[in-house]
C-alpha cells in the first residue's frame, strides 16, 4: 500500500509495530467511519475520499494522546465531509445554469440479500429517500443531524465542528429533523410487502394501466429525479406512462436495502429505481439517471458487464433521447 493510504497492512513511513498498532486501531474504526461519511455526502467514493484523509490526519496527529480514539475520528470524519459539503456548495454556486436535483448514489443489491459490509454501511435504515432528504439540508443542519440522531455524538462535541454553542447546534438538528420526518417516510418492514407493492408498479408501468398505477401509489406519492419533482398519485402515474419500455427490461433489486429495480443496457446501469413502500403503497419514488454516477455501479450480480470491461461516460446527463426512457425523465420535467 502507498504511503498514506488507508490501512489494511503497515503503512510506509510508520515504524515498526507502533505503526502496525495504529493502522489496526484505525482499521476497526472504518466501517463506522465509512458509513458517517456516506450520510454525510451521499456519494461512495466521496465518502472513501474522506476517510482516507481522516487516516491521513490520524498519522500525523499523536494517537497516545487520544483517550477515545472512536469519538476523536468520528469527529474529524465529520468535519472532513463538511469541509467537502461547503466546497460542493460554493461550486454550485458558481455555476450559472440550473444545477438541478442532486441525486444520491445507491447501494446495489441483489434481492436475495445485502453483505456484511453493505449491512453496517446501511445500519439506521439509510434508505434513498433519506439521502434525498439529507442533500437537501445546509451542511450545519446536515452534520448535527447526522452526528447526533444517527451516531449519537453529543451536541458538546459536535458545537466546535461548526464554531456554534451546544444550544445553537440541538436547534440545527431539530430543523434537520423536522424536514426529515416530513420528507422520508419510514418503509414497511416487510420485504415480501414491499416487493409485491414494487413489482404491482411495474406491471402497471409495462400495461400502460393508469387506474392501476394510480392503485398501488400513496395519494402524496412524491417522485424526485435528477430532472425535478414530482407530487400526487395522478401527477406520478401520469409521469410514469412513459416508462413502459424501461418496466419491461427493469430488473429487481435492492436499493439501500429495500426493494427496487435497476434497469441494465449493454452490460451497465442506465437508470436505478428506489421506491418507499409505506403501509403497502408506494410513498416515494428515486430515480437516478446520472451516467457518471451509475458508472461506478458494479451490477455483475444482475448480468451486467464486470466494472473493468465498461467505458465510462463522457456526458454528466442524459441528452433527451439519448438514453431507453428518456420521455420518464422528461415526464417528471416540471
Amino acid at each position: 500500500m502507498g504511503e498514506g493510504a488507508v490501512p489494511g497492512s503497515v503503512p510506509a513511513g510508520s515504524a515498526g509495530r507502533e505503526g502496525d498498532l495504529l493502522a489496526e486501531r484505525f482499521q476497526s474504526h472504518r466501517g463506522r467511519l465509512r458509513a458517517v461519511a456516506y450520510r454525510m455526502l451521499g456519494s461512495l467514493t466521496e465518502a472513501e475520499d474522506a476517510v482516507q484523509e481522516t487516516w491521513f490526519k490520524l498519522s500525523r496527529t499523536d494517537a497516545a494522546a487520544v483517550d477515545n480514539l472512536g469519538g476523536w475520528l468520528t469527529t474529524v470524519v465529520g468535519r472532513v465531509c463538511l469541509d467537502m459539503l461547503r466546497a460542493r456548495r460554493s461550486r454550485a454556486e458558481e455555476l450559472t445554469e440550473e444545477p438541478g436535483l442532486r441525486m444520491p448514489e445507491p447501494v446495489l443489491s441483489p434481492v436475495g440479500g445485502v453483505d456484511p459490509e453493505q449491512q453496517a454501511l446501511l445500519a439506521d435504515s439509510v434508505g434513498l429517500a433519506l439521502l434525498v432528504v439529507l442533500e437537501n439540508l445546509a451542511p450545519a443542519e446536515r452534520l448535527a443531524f447526522v452526528l447526533h440522531d444517527l451516531f449519537a455524538v453529543p451536541f458538546e462535541e459536535i458545537a466546535p465542528l461548526l464554531g456554534r454553542t451546544p444550544a445553537a447546534a440541538r436547534q440545527l438538528a431539530s430543523r434537520a429533523r423536522r424536514r426529515v420526518r416530513g420528507g422520508a417516510p419510514v418503509p414497511d418492514a416487510d420485504l415480501s410487502r414491499q416487493r409485491a407493492a414494487v413489482d404491482a408498479f411495474l406491471a402497471a408501468a409495462r400495461d400502460g394501466d393508469l387506474d392501476a398505477l394510480v392503485a398501488v401509489l400513496d395519494p402524496d406519492v412524491v417522485a424526485r429525479s435528477e430532472a425535478g419533482v414530482r407530487s400526487g398519485a395522478k401527477a406520478v402515474s401520469a409521469g410514469a406512462s412513459g416508462f413502459a419500455h424501461l418496466a419491461r427490461i427493469a430488473r429487481p433489486a435492492l436499493v439501500n436495502g429495500v426493494a427496487g429495480a435497476v434497469v441494465i443496457t449493454e452490460g451497465r446501469a442506465v437508470a436505478v429505481l428506489a421506491f418507499t413502500v409505506t403501509k403497502g403503497r408506494i410513498a416515494a419514488i428515486d430515480i437516478l439517471r446520472d451516467p457518471e454516477r451509475l458508472a461506478g455501479l458494479d451490477v455483475t450480480a444482475f448480468g451486467g458487464w464486470p466494472m473493468s470491461a465498461r467505458r465510462r461516460p463522457t456526458a454528466r446527463r442524459p441528452c433527451a433521447g439519448g438514453l431507453p426512457g428518456s420521455s420518464w425523465k422528461q415526464g417528471f420535467r416540471r
